[in-house]
């Protein structure tokens, strides 16, 4: 049984198509699943060569560290929800699956989006944050569809932390091995 879905696709003063509410949506209700091939990232590289694209376009969703889904392959509506600096959607992965639920109550006509925050590696230079330019044009667009910048030194910072305690932690098991011997 299919359910029918609580959107449409128009086109969009953000980019290109657009999802819009055709009926109310509650905060927290399930929109859609995001669906498509899961392919490597190896594949996904292959296929969506961002600098000989020219404008950065691509259907493709990071589920883990070896899994992409490529919407474009088997996709279904779910890739026509933009992105927005001010999301009305969140996207959450749940076993392996990805759903994009509202984060707000959303009236008949609003534009579905969620925030794309794309994975900063730190070397990204004027180049790269032309290619992921942010077109949403809310009132705290940061510019980008990357993460904030303050969210990637968070993030970085973090994993600092995780590995230095990681390390502890082993040098801990190694002495108290180191004793018991």
């Amino acid at each position: 049984m299919t359910t029918a879905l609580s959107f449409e696709v128009r086109d969009s003063g953000i980019a290109g198509s657009g999802a819009f509410a055709t009926q109310p949506i509650a905060a927290g209700e399930r929109v859609i699943e995001y669906v498509g091939e899961r392919i490597t990232h190896r594949e996904a590289d292959r296929r969506y060569d961002d600098e000989s694209m020219g404008e950065h376009h691509t259907f493709l969703f990071t589920v883990s560290t070896r899994t992409v889904i490529d919407a474009t392959v088997d996709g279904n509506e779910s890739r026509y929800l933009n992105h927005s600096c001010e999301p009305n959607c969140e996207s959450e992965i749940v076993d392996g699956r990805v759903y994009i639920s509202a984060l707000r109550d959303i009236a008949p006509g609003e534009e579905l989006c969620y925030d794309y925050a794309y994975e900063r590696s730190g070397d990204e230079g004027q180049s790269d944050e032309t290619l992921y330019q942010c077109r949403c044009g809310t009132r705290t667009c940061r510019g980008s569809i990357m993460e904030a910048k303050e969210d990637f030194v968070k993030r970085r910072a973090k994993e600092r932390r995780q590995k230095a305690e990681a390390r502890r932690h082993d040098a801990r098991r190694g002495e108290r091995r180191g004793v018991a011997s």
